[in-house]
């Protein structure tokens, strides 16, 4: 038995896959098309799922059930001494209260370690691979649990919206505001922090948003992440609900804007993308933890 094993939910962006590849868990996040259930990359693909927002079907999240919770730890804890469980960002779903919560019970309490890490897609994946390097490189759980939540506001990530009907959808902004927006043909750019999504800028057309995008990046990189940066310490993060051309076109206007530095870009889980919606793309950073030794 393996003394650290990490579990995460598909919000990080990771596919069962790239899960198996990487040697660790992913729980499939729950959302509702009308009333009906579907699992993230279990019982539906990512095709199917933008095809039925196209057809204007009414799509919702929802937090995992705790039993369904509780059975993967039971997995992992067949493998596993002690695990990591890292879901959605606190700020952004109960997901996290609810964990906690659950291991604080007997049989969980002292194996099972909640991360409050503040992250939710390619972040949340960078934080992963993060923690993945720290069980590498000998530290005890407890310990990574520490750094991690440390240093969890090391990051940011600014995301272009094609459209504005699923942030409507969600009341993140007034129908009026919707109505109007799409007539004037407004893309607004997000910035996700800690726990929060907030509007950032709003640009006429989307070839103007994704502009802002990068000027914002390169504004952050010269400013609040020059340090990491020059220590080779910054990831460059990318993450896309658009198409694979599109995407591979973003990837590559990011490239040739931070020539170098390597992008790790995801595909937006089915999650995010209820409310981000079909087209989204997104570019931002995060830093490497600094060890505690």
């Amino acid at each position: 038995m393996k003394a650290i094993g990490i579990v995460t939910d598909s919000h990080s962006g990771i596919s069962q896959e790239e899960a198996a590849r990487l040697g660790i868990m992913v729980l499939p996040m729950p959302f509702y098309f009308d009333e009906e259930c579907y699992y993230e990359d279990v019982t539906l693909s990512r095709e199917e799922f933008f095809e039925k927002m196209k057809q204007g079907r009414k799509v919702s999240t929802s937090q995992p059930a705790p039993a369904d919770v509780m059975r993967l730890w039971d997995k992992a804890l067949l493998a596993f001494q002690q695990i990591l469980y890292m879901p959605i960002s606190s700020g952004l779903s109960g997901s996290y209260s609810a964990a906690y919560a659950m291991a604080q019970e007997e049989e969980y309490q002292g194996r099972v370690h909640v991360i409050d890490h503040g992250r939710v897609s390619t972040p949340l994946h960078r934080y992963v691979l993060d923690a993945l390097a720290l069980v590498e490189e000998g530290y005890s759980a407890c310990e990574i649990k520490e750094i991690l939540e440390k240093y969890r506001e090391n990051m940011v990530i600014y995301i272009g919206v094609e459209t504005l009907e699923y942030l409507k959808h969600g009341g993140r902004i007034t129908p009026a505001t919707a109505l109007l927006g799409t007539m004037l043909h407004i893309k607004p750019v997000l910035k996700l922090g800690v726990g929060t999504l907030d509007t950032f800028q709003k640009c006429r057309g989307f070839a103007r948003a994704r502009k802002t995008m990068l000027e914002a990046m390169q504004h952050d990189i010269d400013t609040i992440f020059r340090e990491p940066y020059e220590k080779g310490e910054l990831y460059l993060l990318a993450a896309s609900s658009a198409s694979e051309e599109v995407t591979a076109e973003w990837v590559a206007e990011i490239k040739e804007a931070f020539p170098d530095m390597d992008v790790l870009c995801d595909k937006l889980s089915l999650g995010v993308s209820c409310h981000v919606g079909y087209g989204g793309l997104g570019v931002g950073c995060s830093c490497r933890p600094p060890r505690g030794r």
